[in-house]
Parts: structure tokens; C-alpha cells; sequence
């Protein structure tokens, strides 16, 4: 049952690393500074969503790893779609 959880955060960790390499690369006009707080919080708040997703795949490592990468980017995209419809 470990592995299931340490898979589902590895799945939501590998989200919010690829997050945040996208900022990386961006152009320079869309890049910003990353501070090591945010990043800090940012990889822990992603592993723990993943972490949480992940548990609903019990019975096999690869869904629980797939579930917490998708889980964090439905979060993700949850909350863009939000902070939209806020700014109107």
C-alpha cells in the first residue's frame, strides 16, 4: 500500500516539476522569477494532491503514478479556469 501513495505523490512531484520547467523556457516577456519558497511549496502542495489522488488507485503503481500526475493538472486547470471567470 506504500508504494501506491509514494506513487500517486511521485505522479502529482513530476507535475509541478514540469510546471514549473515550462516557466523556464518561456518566452522572456511570459517568464518570472522563481523564489525558492515558491517552489518549495509549490512541489509539496503538488506531491500531497497527487499523494491524495493517487490513494483512490489501489491496485496498481503505474495507475496511482498516472492519477496524481493527472489529478494535479486537473486541479491546476480548475483553478485557471476559475481565476478567469474572478477577473470579469
Amino acid at each position: 500500500m506504500i508504494e501506491i501513495f509514494i506513487a500517486g505523490f511521485l505522479g502529482g512531484l513530476i507535475r509541478g516539476l514540469v510546471g514549473i520547467s515550462k516557466n523556464m523556457t518561456a518566452s522572456p516577456s511570459k517568464k518570472k522569477k522563481i523564489r525558492a519558497d515558491y517552489l518549495a511549496v509549490t512541489l509539496l502542495a503538488s506531491g500531497g494532491l497527487g499523494l491524495l489522488v493517487g490513494v483512490f488507485i489501489a491496485d496498481d503503481i503505474r495507475f496511482a503514478l498516472l492519477a496524481g500526475y493527472a489529478g494535479t493538472d486537473f486541479l491546476e486547470n480548475l483553478y485557471k479556469i476559475k481565476m478567469k471567470k474572478m477577473e470579469w
